[in-house]
């Protein structure tokens, strides 16, 4: 981010809450509004051509194409962080958010203090989620997946160092770089762990890794 300064691409299509939404972020000193747009067709342009640091994403918009967007804009644009900001929590709506890619997934009933405190978060490569919404999917990735119930022995001592970089919030790029690995090689690290922990995205993992069900923090297997 140049500056420090945190940039941001806008995605509703209700005219009055994009106007509030972009005047509330342009009131902060470390984000900057670098564009918008209400449509599913010109969001994926506009990711490609702008590079944001964070993309906030309405699911519900008007072309109905949001979930295809949603993943080609998280596979186009990979250093780019895709939070959901919607009016709807909806069970199904976030579990299909986080498995077509996004890293956060917030409520737009939320006090703006909260919103804004959650996108420092996300800019600095977190996961977040309105509070509720981390339990919801919790519930959803145990129903049903043995593997998510086990716990990190299952891994190498490389994907669990992968693993805990993806709980931070690290990009498969930033990891490489890191670890001082290729990009390919993060990859095909990152689709191991989520075949062994049967999971289908990176935040998949990184709410799993972060759940005390798993048994030890990132910081505890590091050490190990």
């Amino acid at each position: 981010m140049g500056n420090n300064c945190c940039t941001v691409l806008l995605i509703d299509d209700h005219p009055l809450f994009r106007l509030g939404a972009a005047q509330l972020i342009a009131d902060q000193e470390d984000f900057e509004v670098i564009g918008e747009a209400a449509l599913c067709c010109d969001c994926i342009a506009l990711a490609e051509s702008l590079k944001p640091d964070l993309i906030l994403m309405e699911l519900r918009l008007a072309d109905g194409s949001r979930l295809d967007a949603l993943a080609q804009i998280v596979e186009t644009a990979q250093d780019t962080s895709v939070i959901v900001l919607t009016a709807s929590d909806a069970k199904q709506d976030v579990v299909h958010a986080v498995r077509a890619g996004a890293r956060g997934y917030l409520l737009k009933a939320s006090e703006p203090d909260e919103i804004l405190q959650k996108l420092r978060l996300a800019a600095q490569g977190h996961t977040v989620f309105t509070e509720p919404l981390m339990d919801l999917l919790l519930g959803v990735m145990r129903d049903g997946k043995p593997a998510a119930s086990a716990n990190a022995d299952c891994l190498t001592t490389r994907e669990r160092q992968i693993l805990d970089l993806i709980a931070g919030g690290q990009s498969n790029k930033h990891i490489a770089r890191k670890l001082k690995i290729s990009d390919g090689t993060v990859k095909v690290h990152v689709k191991n762990i989520l075949r062994k922990l049967n999971l289908r995205s990176r935040l998949e993992a990184a709410v799993w890794a972060l759940s005390p069900s798993v048994g030890s923090t990132p910081a505890d297997r590091t050490s190990q």
